[in-house]
């Protein structure tokens, strides 16, 4: 009789799932290769040139999502809903240059096969021991990677839009109270404004002006792109304005004067949650440090004054 321990067991079981892992990734993509013409791989991979990413996994793994995976999404009405959604967010982040919708869901579908491939490559070449229920939570991680680089570049584009807001809007104010019309003042602002996302905006408000697009109209899609609450109580000012005839000087610096109050509130509100957070450092470790440069002494002399 054959007596195995239960770590033997236990690693018989792991590699017999990479096995099983292995295969199904090979027919996976045996299946999508089969179902892909030549030409449309060669359309795929002629899209990708010129395309730059930030993302580092991205731009490693793209050959092979894009190529394979694409075609099957874009095929597919399935992915309607997620790809509205998926568009969106790829906007907001200021991604739109880098990846379209049906790459972003086609990264995810990737990233659930590739993940837990290289754990258990990591695993078998002894390179480092991932414990298993990890790597069984690999798949999961890497269909929410690209949820959390998006939303982290969306944050990261909110913090600038807001930080730079106050100065554009009074360039804006100076522009119109000095004689510009409202288009010309954005012009301007485009010209002389450090860049960052919120000229990109205003520049591309600019270019859908110039094709014939209404101004309200390019402004409210200025707003939908960014979607910031901020930005979406200024654009519905400037377009109200703009639609009832007031000075859209005047407005400007309004508007100037209430977005410079609101990120000072803001400013306390996050000296506050500063504070908040520093109270567990201090009690957990410098007030111990001052108890025991305190006490020292005392117990150093054997405990007699």
């Amino acid at each position: 009789m054959f007596h195995f321990h239960i770590t033997e067991y236990t690693e018989f079981l792991l590699y017999a799932g990479y096995a099983l892992l292995f295969i199904s990734v090979a027919m996976f993509s045996y299946m999508l290769v089969s179902e892909q013409e030549n030409l449309t791989a060669a359309e795929n991979l002629r899209e990708l040139e010129g395309k730059k990413t930030t993302n580092g996994l991205v731009k490693i793994t793209r050959p092979f999502f894009s190529q394979y995976i694409v075609p099957v999404v874009r095929s597919k009405r399935f992915f309607d809903e997620s790809r509205v959604k998926y568009r969106r967010k790829i906007i907001s982040g200021g991604l739109k240059d880098q990846l379209n919708a049906d790459e972003f869901i086609a990264f995810k579908i990737f990233l659930v096969v590739f993940f837990p491939l290289v754990g258990g490559m990591v695993n078998a070449l002894k390179l480092y021991d991932i414990p298993g229920p990890l790597i069984m939570a690999l798949p999961i991680l890497g269909f929410f990677y690209p949820d959390f680089w998006v939303n982290g570049e969306i944050a990261r584009r909110h913090k600038l839009v807001i930080r730079s807001l106050p100065f554009v809007v009074d360039l804006l104010a100076l522009s119109t109270e000095a004689g510009l019309d409202f288009i010309g003042a954005i012009q301007k602002v485009v010209e002389k404004a450090t860049p960052g996302p919120l000229i990109d905006e205003l520049e591309q408000v600019l270019k859908e002006i110039k094709v014939g697009s209404a101004r309200g109209e390019a402004l409210r899609e200025m707003a939908i792109r960014i979607n910031l609450q901020e930005v979406n109580s200024f654009i519905a000012v400037l377009v109200s304005a703009d639609q009832m005839g007031a000075s859209i000087g005047k407005i400007l610096r309004q508007q100037s004067e209430q977005i410079r109050v609101l990120r000072f509130v803001m400013a306390e509100k996050a000296g506050a949650q500063a504070n908040q957070k520093l109270m567990a450092p201090t009690f957990g470790l410098i007030l111990p440090a001052i108890i025991i440069v305190m006490m020292a002494p005392f117990l150093l002399s054997g405990g007699s004054l």
